[in-house]
């Protein structure tokens, strides 16, 4: 019986963690499905940490990561590149993640070679085009050319019918990032002293490093960081810095050096998953982080004005507090100061899922490309 060749593509370290989980379940289906991983390494360091951490090897790697590179230069190489990997690989479908421009790019090079192309985490919605930026659009981009639809949430489903989808190839799966949080949770116990952090302080754990943040607003941020720091001296912050200038920059400016303030450098998923989970209030501007962190109870702020995961803020399992200074530390002072509050975010059910999106995906791809 020939098998299904299912080519999965990802180039930054949040696709990768994302798509990790649906990699090993073809491994693990090994008699129905071909599996063929590219990756187009748009992050090099950081998606290499999340291969070795899931022992993927890829079958093609573009490498495409430059000094500065920009939108334009990302798109037009994943786009060509891509071109070459269809056509040797000879996939029956490309699986692409979520919003960056290595998926949109990607779908789109399916689609010029009549590949059909299978958007995970589809959906997803500010209604925004510039906010986030580019993400917003890269993700309408790739549900537009995408044939298969695997949505995390009925919300996402939602949206994707407003967009004029047709509804015949979608379908809710839940999200891979609680399979992939779940099973390193699980599996890894990483060491973290050396972060130095004091066991009798409470931890709030800090990642800020989206597009729309530069400038003023992570100013902000790290502004909001120094007054909860002076407020209350039973806590303590871990911000793990992106490497990216525009966040290094203002960060290090403000909070170098600070009493109680641990900058540290980007962390593996491993130790950052076990960060999560020993961490008592998580500040973030990150997607994934506020699908993760509900399913270790852990109460998520947001630092941005809107979503594309609304479901998450109708449970209560996060809150939007945006990136003004003073309204950080009132939601911030409020969780450590008001039991009930914090119990009632910690306890919220997380919308995203139970850790079986994988086989979900692995499942329906088996009933729609089964062959002789």
């Amino acid at each position: 019986m020939s098998k299904i060749r299912v080519l999965t593509v990802f180039g930054t370290r949040p696709e990768a963690i994302k798509m990790a989980p649906l990699v090993k379940e073809f491994e693990k289906r090994s008699d129905k499905f071909k599996s063929i991983v590219c990756v187009t390494a748009q992050h090099r360091q950081m998606l290499d940490q999340v291969l070795k951490l899931f022992d993927i090897k890829p079958d093609f790697d573009l490498n495409i990561m430059k000094p500065n590179q920009d939108l334009w230069t990302i798109t037009a190489e994943v786009l060509m590149l891509m071109k070459d990997v269809i056509e040797t690989s000879k996939p029956d479908i490309v699986l692409v993640h979520g919003d960056t421009t290595t998926s949109m790019a990607a779908a789109l090079s399916a689609f010029y070679a009549k590949v059909p192309a299978g958007h995970v985490e589809a959906g997803l919605r500010t209604f925004d085009k510039y906010y986030p930026f580019p993400e917003e659009i890269n993700r309408v981009f790739a549900d537009a050319v995408c044939s298969y639809h695997f949505a995390p949430t009925e919300t996402s489903i939602d949206n994707l019918k407003k967009s004029a989808i047709s509804d015949t190839h979608i379908y809710k799966t839940g999200n891979t990032v609680i399979d992939a949080l779940l099973h390193t949770v699980e599996n890894n116990k990483s060491d973290l002293s050396y972060i130095g952090l004091n066991p009798d302080l409470k931890t709030i754990l800090l990642t800020s490093h989206r597009r729309e943040n530069f400038g003023e607003p992570i100013k902000n941020i790290c502004k909001a960081v120094l007054e909860l720091t002076e407020k209350n001296q039973d806590i303590q912050f871990v911000y793990p810095v992106h490497l990216n200038p525009n966040v290094q920059q203002p960060v290090r400016e403000l909070l170098e050096g600070k009493e109680r303030i641990h900058l540290i450098d980007p962390m593996e998923y491993a130790p950052f998953s076990t960060l999560m989970k020993e961490s008592h209030i998580i500040m973030t501007d990150s997607g994934g982080v506020q699908e993760e962190a509900p399913s270790l109870g852990k109460p998520v702020l947001v630092l941005r004005s809107t979503t594309e995961r609304p479901e998450a803020v109708e449970y209560g399992t996060v809150k939007l507090v945006g990136t003004d200074k003073d309204n950080i530390v009132k939601e911030v002072q409020n969780l450590l100061d008001n039991d009930e509050e914090y119990k009632k975010m910690s306890e919220a059910i997380n919308p995203y899922g139970d850790g079986l999106a994988s086989r979900r995906i692995a499942d329906i791809l088996e009933k729609e490309f089964k062959k002789d």
